[in-house]
């Protein structure tokens, strides 16, 4: 049986009269990419803010590693990692910089040639994080949340805006992430994306979670309701031929 990192019990989430979260259930299997899948609204956002501890539930109990988030915030943020945007940091220090003021705030040694390299971007140690390209600020965002060495690191919608070629290799970088036992949740818009990464992914939509499955399983379950494509499958798509085309290679400009 696999092991359970975290735990979500009927998770509500109010705004005034607005309920974003509806009495939501699931869990996360320690050492998994798990994807919260759903559009704008849906109530992903703020179930990943939850569970970060960066803000308040309205009901319902969460637990990351049986550590009650009631109790143990401090506890639970020492274990976990958190994605910020490029805006999050201040624009005018280094890459290594910054990666050694979140030391700091989590009182721990950086070590930052380390860090950058883990992102490809060793050769930015000296750049300030407002100077970088948009897939470099989104590789450098995922080095942060890395500082503290976690057990668990939270990526909301890491890719958006990216071209294919860095879309591509920030996919591997998460996959190099969760081969080394770190566990990863994480939300996108995208569902090529989804069915790429994720070992399980919950559906959300106006606030409840639809289905949550492998994206292997719920295709099939589609399927099995005499569900047909409305296109013939092909060996490649649009986005193969612009990499065939054009190569994989960075380009940070």
């Amino acid at each position: 049986m696999p092991e359970i990192i975290i735990s979500v019990q009927h998770l509500s989430k109010k705004y005034g009269a607005f309920e974003a979260v509806k009495d939501i259930s699931f869990e996360v299997n320690k050492g998994e990419i798990f994807g919260i899948l759903g559009p704008n609204g849906a109530g992903k956002t703020s179930t990943l803010e939850i569970i970060e501890t960066l803000r308040p539930k309205t009901s319902g109990k969460i637990f990351v590693k049986n550590l009650d988030l009631d109790t143990y915030q401090t506890q639970i943020k020492k274990i976990i990692g958190i994605q910020l945007q490029s805006a999050g940091f201040y624009p005018k220090l280094t890459c290594t910089e910054v990666l050694n003021m979140f030391g700091v705030l989590y009182s721990v040694s950086v070590n930052a040639k380390d860090l950058l390299a883990k992102v490809e971007l060793t050769d930015k140690a000296k750049v300030e994080v407002s100077k970088l390209s948009g897939g470099q600020q989104q590789r450098f965002s995922i080095a942060t949340t890395l500082v503290n060495s976690p057990e668990i690191i939270f990526l909301d919608e890491p890719t958006t805006g990216l071209d294919p070629q860095a879309r591509i290799h920030l996919w591997e970088l998460i996959q190099n992430i969760r081969a080394t036992g770190t566990t990863i949740v994480m939300t996108t818009h995208y569902m090529e994306e989804a069915q790429k990464l994720c070992d399980r992914v919950a559906i959300m939509y106006n606030g409840v979670i639809l289905k949550l499955d492998t994206p292997k399983q719920l295709i099939q379950d589609l399927v099995d309701t005499g569900f047909h494509g409305s296109q013939t499958i092909q060996q490649a798509d649009l986005e193969d031929v612009f990499l065939h085309l054009t190569g994989k290679n960075l380009r940070d400009t």
